[in-house]
């Protein structure tokens, strides 16, 4: 452990499951004695909140702005909803999963959550990291033996983890430590995510130009006609992707599609996801079909290339199996003056003009009519091949420096948690740490720039 992250001088053992050794200054007590259940009822001028892993609680109308989707407000009958000030704690369906939230705002939650009244000893931005931190987490978890998504949390479950009591002036130092240093974690993780944002934008380009303008800058070059294909080389050809290949479209023809009697048997059945989780062939899949369940469904060859028309619209992927694929899922089988992986880099060009296509209706979903009315262009076939290659190699290397930055994410990810746990719990003593003087640090990162 280095010298700026040392432990306390010594520990004792604690009753506590979850929290075995702690500083010796430190007392164990239970929970209900530091936090009370809030029964109050909402009034009926209370702002609605939700509770949120990503955001905390927030106000459900600035969730929806944040988030772009609608969440399910009580209109009538709000004598249910329960009232909540700031610096109470709520206990929400998924803190089983990611602890519990803190609240900074007065407002009204829903009734299946649980709020949490701060009694004495409770620092907020303490418990706020303790709450979320993995030991506190797992320990919520062993109250019950039926964790699982929606599931109801009761202040009992939460009464059986006990809690420790540490000084107010130690938990300000710990909880200043914390929000410092995970800010600093964050702001490198959100330069990272941005890294991969702009890799795709990247690839997204490259591909778009070598398929619309080819590799040689010299090229003789025409108007296509075609809004989003601009000009292109002269000697390409322009037709409706349903002329470049024959599209046709899977099935499924039973519902619910979820029905167990369709499933577990000897046929693969592959579905967006699988789609989406590939990279450019697909090599496993994850469901299979009974032979009733073939019966109702299409199959695809191996080789197929396939695009999801459904949820993530335009991902595509060439099955390296045969397989089944419900009507989310088309195939395509291209032309002989068509390469199936230049087809593939054509359609994913073309994917801000299929999604076009897709809003025009009230479900953003592709079918089969609309893909083929989209046009693309087509160089002989030699040149296909060497824009495959092209992008191939190209690809590849954008590839290697998006996985890198995704591991660089998962390690910065784990170093967090492992930081939170450690602090809250004792394992490290941070009551001598001196938060940097922002604008040197800011000087001083800019200089060593």
């Amino acid at each position: 452990m280095s010298k700026a992250y040392a432990p306390y001088s010594s520990y004792k053992t604690t009753r506590a499951k979850w929290l075995t050794q702690i500083p010796s200054h430190w007392e164990i007590v239970q929970s209900r004695r530091l936090f009370g259940q809030r029964k109050s009822r909402a009034s009926p001028d209370d702002r609605q909140l939700t509770a949120s892993q990503k955001y905390g609680i927030i106000y459900q109308d600035d969730f929806v702005e944040l988030e772009g989707r609608r969440v399910v407000q009580v209109i009538t009958g709000s004598e249910i909803l329960k009232h909540v000030e700031p610096n109470d704690f709520v206990m929400s369906m998924r803190s089983f999963q990611g602890g519990l939230e803190w609240c900074r705002y007065a407002g009204s939650v829903s009734s299946a959550y649980i709020g949490l009244i701060p009694i004495k000893h409770v620092h907020a931005p303490y418990f706020a990291h303790l709450f979320k931190s993995k030991p506190y987490i797992q320990a919520l978890q062993s109250t019950s033996n039926l964790v699982r998504d929606g599931q109801a949390l009761r202040y009992e479950n939460f009464s059986l983890v006990d809690l420790p009591i540490v000084s107010l002036e130690e938990q300000q130092a710990i909880a200043t430590f914390l929000d410092h240093e995970t800010t600093k974690i964050d702001r490198l993780i959100a330069k990272q995510e941005r890294l991969i944002e702009l890799l795709k934008e990247k690839r997204q380009a490259v591909i778009s130009h070598a398929v619309t303008k080819g590799l040689n800058p010299d090229a003789p070059m025409k108007d296509s006609g075609v809004e989003w294909l601009g000009e292109v080389p002269a000697h390409w050809v322009c037709k409706s992707y349903r002329y470049a290949t024959r599209v046709y479209r899977g099935k499924f023809g039973h519902r619910p599609r979820n029905d167990p009697e369709f499933y577990d048997g000897d046929y693969p059945f592959i579905q967006t996801g699988d789609i989406a989780q590939a990279a450019k062939n697909i090599s496993e899949y994850k469901q299979t079909l009974n032979e009733k369940g073939k019966s109702v469904s299409q199959k695809f060859l191996a080789g197929t290339l396939v695009m999801a028309i459904a949820a993530n619209i335009g991902d595509t992927a060439i099955l390296g199996f045969e397989a089944y694929a419900p009507d989310s899922v088309v195939g395509f089988k291209p032309k002989p003056d068509v390469v199936l992986e230049f087809l593939r880099y054509s359609l994913m060009a073309a994917l801000p003009a299929l999604q076009q296509t897709s809003t025009q209706s009230a479900q953003a979903n592709l079918n089969i009519d609309r893909i083929g009315s989209v046009k693309g262009v087509f160089p002989p076939v030699e040149e296909q091949t060497r824009i495959i290659a092209h992008l191939d190699s190209l690809l590849e290397h954008y590839g290697l420096l998006e996985n890198k930055a995704k591991e660089g994410i998962a390690l910065m990810q784990e170093h967090r948690i492992a930081l939170i746990s450690a602090v809250v719990t004792g394992k490290i003593d941070v009551r001598g740490w001196q938060k940097p003087d922002t604008e040197l640090e800011e000087t001083a990162t800019a200089v060593s720039a």
